[in-house]
């Protein structure tokens, strides 16, 4: 099992409407709203490095409002 967190840059008052949009994505754990440099942080577990790839780089990066994500692949 692979888990990842995805860091999600939003735009401009996007973040409940995006929250519920990658909620819904397959593979998608959870999703919460964050003060600080993001404004959504995901968490996905997956089977392969290459479903994270799938949610992160095709599926939340195609949500219209996501401006920017970084992915982060837990080590433990």
């Amino acid at each position: 099992m692979v888990t990842a967190f995805v860091m999600i840059k939003a735009n401009t008052g996007e973040a409940d409407r995006l929250k519920e949009s990658i909620d819904a994505i397959a593979g998608v754990q959870s999703v919460h709203i964050v003060a600080g440099d993001v404004d959504l942080i995901a968490k996905a577990q997956v089977e392969t490095p290459a479903e994270v790839k799938e949610i992160a780089a095709t599926r939340i990066q195609a949500v219209d409002g996501v401006e920017d994500t970084q992915t982060y692949i837990a080590m433990d």
